[in-house]
């Protein structure tokens, strides 16, 4: 018959741990060695004289490597960094770059003219522009904070 015992959050955090753990080192591997999953380019959108602008970092890249497609209100980067040294890997002290194709999707918002979409490529940076009609275009509503209660307390 088994013997009831409390149970210890510690120790189970500490199994899960190292259930967990081979396949931490192995993703980690796989960031060193710069895999196409560290290869997603950073995104960054905003509204500008009733232009939505989104802006994506592809340092390396030449405008033939970049696909920019809008398909319903999904606006959809692609592209791909290719590796044109040959290097073997012994011969890395230190390798951070990814190489190989990627893709990042965005939801436009409503009222976003897909059809007067414009992209620009500069200094690594692809901007795409279009306008957004004037009835899609954020209010800034502002924040009040609720007064807080006091509470009187007496003393019998």
């Amino acid at each position: 018959m088994r013997q009831l015992s409390i149970w210890n959050p510690l120790c189970e955090l500490d199994r899960i741990a190292r259930r967990w753990e081979p396949s931490f080192s192995h993703l980690f591997d796989e960031m060193e060695e710069g895999g196409n999953e560290a290869l997603i380019p950073a995104i960054e959108s905003y509204l500008k004289d009733g232009n939505l602008v989104v802006r994506a970092d592809m340092p390396g890249l030449e405008p033939k490597d970049i696909d920019v497609t809008i398909l319903g209100n999904v606006l959809m980067v692609k592209g791909e960094r290719r590796n044109e040294k040959e290097v073997k890997k012994d011969d890395y002290l230190r390798r951070e770059v990814s190489y190989g194709s990627f893709e990042r999707r965005m939801s436009l918002p409503e009222g976003a003219a897909t059809d007067k979409v414009k992209a620009m490529f500069k200094n690594g940076v692809v901007e795409i522009s279009l306008p957004m009609a004037k009835e899609a275009v954020a209010k800034k509503i502002p924040v009040e904070a609720e007064a807080e209660k006091k509470v009187e307390v007496t003393r019998k």
